[in-house]
């Protein structure tokens, strides 16, 4: 092997994949060299690749532990130390720091006590690796630890010193059985945005939210399902995807409910401000459009929020809210203080000359989070820095309030929160951490049967370097940022625990870049356990093999998704071909409603952008869909689920609410854990929230629900639609012990 291959084996980017029609596809020395320059290597040149590929071997060699070693509960735990031949003699002993205990596990022997696992010449010098035993980590309880060890040789030389981050790590998360006795639930699925209420400004907000979790729950679901609630630009509300966040540990901050901010009562130039004419009429231009206008949002929220942190700034020190923000500031820590910092810069920069909303085109010195510039910008404007923490905080503190609600009403789950995949380059996560989100390389798809070009998503995947010299630090705290005020998480495109498509910034094709999936996997368990937060990941796609079976022994739920669930000859698949360990609806916010699916309205859409490579494609399409409405008439009646209205198999005939609600008493009988209902098919939307492939040509993230949250207990059809899985699955939640 050349020295760039070595190097790109040893940074986990695949030789080749297979696409999804077979084919095999070689990674090229190009994509070699381009992402391995993206993750902090250099390998332009074959010189660079053998100088990246010595330093990172090296490097392994030279330190005495590794950063971090994840360990499974009961399992046996050995841990390798590195060190330069010739240190049989010396003294080695060691600190086992247990997390939460004030009393360490200590221990000592000689290092040629220790067996030799491998050896290696560096620059002429030996080196080799010894073997902690067991024995060193017997007692270590789930969680994570700190292990100290010191050499100290017999002939006066220096002493050797190395930490490593011991994690142990449950077998498998929590699952839904340990949560609702049944050991099944259902749900209804809501892009927040689309929430419409009478009092809402526009925009599904966080006090609507409560709401209809108290009207899920009056209507027998168990969960209430929700877009990615990260936070995105307050600076610029353009930038409107839920899936391309700046961050995915903060929450988007236009979600508050002005009117359910406390300071408002003590401030009345704002309630003034709202009452008055001026005012209503933009707040009733905003609720009656039919699309979410972000700007005209954003526009009615910001001076009002500001407004009401200046009442807030002005509280005595001992005032509740007060000693409450300042928990919440120190739970947060750095990370809450570098979001609000970014958003402020951001700000500063975007106002002067909208070319600078990257912040790689922000002056050099303020590109580092850690500089003096940067240092001394939060200090001259700690207020406007204060003013975005303080909007996390009131954001936070109203999702709990709405998760509260839900709980109340008898939500046994409660809210399921989505993460998506990766954050976009140009945002906080990417500025605060540049040694863990990679510049470029962006997230995306080889092609397939629905993108024969790929997709680039255009987001900066995390570092399998970074995150392993972090000790995985960083995933631990997203993780833990999106279980808040969850009874379930849905890590979006799962399989990038596995791998992940990486595509470099210089045109080169895409590779597969591989992550450590028992690593990840075992924290994913350890924080499931720790925040009592069922985990499902969206498996859809091009899945490797091998990868369904490693969720299903860690208790990660499958996500399945009628329209996808085939057999070979094409026909929909029985209820119980599907996986007990699994999540199942009939859509998601990418693919058509059932009623736009029944009616073709997405193939219209396509024909009408003109996403057709050519006729035939168009009519092949078209076809397909009439066979495929045929196709579940034909499921259905072999359930017999096939409405009385519904006369024949013939895939003709016209789209009405019980033909939904057959499909979800069809998903019903499934032994899947959970079975959702999408919002827009309770209401028998036929647009979807998101059309893959498009930006501006289908207007994606801002379609708002036809009927505001306080009807829809009210409505015929959609308690027809939702009427299987209440009386099949409600009832059974018993008692709730959901966050």
């Amino acid at each position: 092997m050349s020295a760039l291959d070595r190097l790109a084996d040893f940074v986990g980017i695949e030789t080749f994949y297979h696409d999804i029609w077979g084919n095999r596809r070689e990674t090229s020395a190009a994509t070699k060299r381009a992402l391995a320059g993206a993750m902090g290597l250099p390998a332009a040149s074959d010189a660079e690749a053998e100088a990246s590929l010595r330093d990172v071997e090296q490097r392994a060699w030279r330190r005495l532990l590794p950063p971090v070693r994840v360990a499974r509960d009961g399992q046996g735990i050995e841990l390798p130390l590195s060190l330069p031949v010739g240190l049989d003699a010396a003294a080695l002993s060691w600190v086992l720091e247990i997390e939460g205990s004030d009393a360490p596990h200590t221990g000592g022997q000689t290092v040629g006590s220790l067996p030799r696992s491998e050896t290696a010449t560096l620059d002429g010098q030996g080196f080799e690796r010894r073997i902690l035993p067991p024995d060193v980590f017997a007692g270590a309880p789930q969680g994570y630890h700190r292990l100290s060890v010191t050499v100290r040789p017999t002939d006066g030389g220096a002493e050797l010193t190395g930490e490593t981050r011991l994690i142990v790590a449950p077998a498998r998360c929590l699952t839904v059985e340990e949560v609702i006795p049944s050991g099944r639930s259902w749900g209804i699925g809501l892009q927040l945005y689309a929430l419409k209420c009478e009092k809402d400004w526009g925009l599904g907000d966080f006090g609507g939210l409560g709401l209809f979790a108290e009207t899920a729950g009056a209507l027998g679901a168990g969960l209430v399902g929700l877009n990615p609630l990260h936070a995105l630009y307050p600076a610029d509300p353009h930038h409107i995807a839920p899936y391309s966040p700046s961050s995915r540990s903060f929450l988007n901050i236009l979600y508050i409910d002005v009117n359910g901010v406390p300071e408002l009562a003590l401030t009345p130039a704002a309630q003034s401000r709202i009452a008055s004419p001026d005012f209503q009429e933009a707040v009733t231009a905003a609720r009656a459009a039919e699309l979410v206008d972000y700007p005209a949002v954003s526009a009615l929220k910001l001076p009002l929020l500001e407004t009401l942190h200046a009442t807030f700034q002005a509280l005595p020190a001992d005032h509740p809210r007060k000693i409450a923000f300042a928990a919440f500031r120190h739970e947060m820590g750095a990370a809450l203080q570098r979001h609000a910092l970014f958003e402020a810069l951001h700000e500063h920069f975007y106002r002067q000359d909208p070319a600078l909303w990257l912040w790689r085109a922000w002056p050099a010195a303020y590109q580092t989070p850690d500089s003096p510039e940067v240092q001394a910008f939060a200090e001259t404007h700690a207020e406007r820095v204060g003013f975005y923490a303080y909007l996390q905080w009131e954001a936070d503190r109203q999702l709990g309030e709405a998760a509260a609600r839900g709980r109340a009403a008898g939500l046994g789950l409660g809210f399921y929160r989505d993460l998506a995949v990766a954050a976009h380059p140009g945002g906080a996560a990417a500025w605060g951490d540049a040694g863990i989100l990679v510049q470029g390389a962006n997230v995306g798809a080889p092609p397939d049967q629905f993108n024969l070009k790929g997709q680039n998503w255009g987001l900066s995947p995390l570092s399998p370097l970074g995150l392993r010299e972090a000790a995985y630090q960083p995933f631990v705290e997203l993780l833990r940022a999106n279980m808040r005020h969850a009874g379930a998480l849905r890590i979006d495109h799962v399989m990038a625990l596995q791998h992940l498509f990486w595509i470099p910034e210089d045109g080169s094709d895409g590779a597969y870049v591989m992550y450590p999936l028992d690593d990840l996997l075992g924290i994913v368990a350890l924080e499931s356990r720790r925040n009592h937060c069922v985990v499902i990941g969206e498996d859809l796609g091009t899945v490797p093999d091998g990868f369904r079976p490693a969720l299903e022994r860690t208790g990660v739920l499958s996500y399945r998704v009628l329209y996808f669930e085939r057999n070979a000859d094409g026909g929909f698949k029985p209820p119980s071909d599907y996986p007990v360990n699994a999540m199942a609806t009939v859509s998601t916010h990418d693919l058509a409603t059932f009623k736009g699916f029944w009616t073709g309205r997405d193939l219209e859409w396509r024909q009408k952008l003109d996403l057709y490579p050519n006729p035939e494609s168009r009519d092949k399409d078209g076809w397909d869909r009439g066979v495929d409405r045929w196709r579940l008439l034909q499921a259905l009646s072999g359930q017999g689920l096939r409405p009385a209205s519904y006369p024949s198999d013939e895939g003709s005939q016209p789209y009405r609410p019980e033909l939904a609600a057959a499909l979800h008493g069809y998903l019903v009988r499934t032994p899947s854990r959970i079975v959702m209902v999408q919002i827009e098919d309770m209401l028998g939307e036929v647009e979807q929230p998101n059309l893959p492939g498009t930006v501006d040509q289908h207007p994606n993230w801002r379609r708002r629900l036809s009927h505001p949250v306080e009807a829809l207990a009210g409505l015929s059809d959609a308690r027809q639609i939702v009427a299987p899985l209440r009386d099949a699955l409600t009832g059974q939640t018993g008692a709730s012990v959901a966050k």
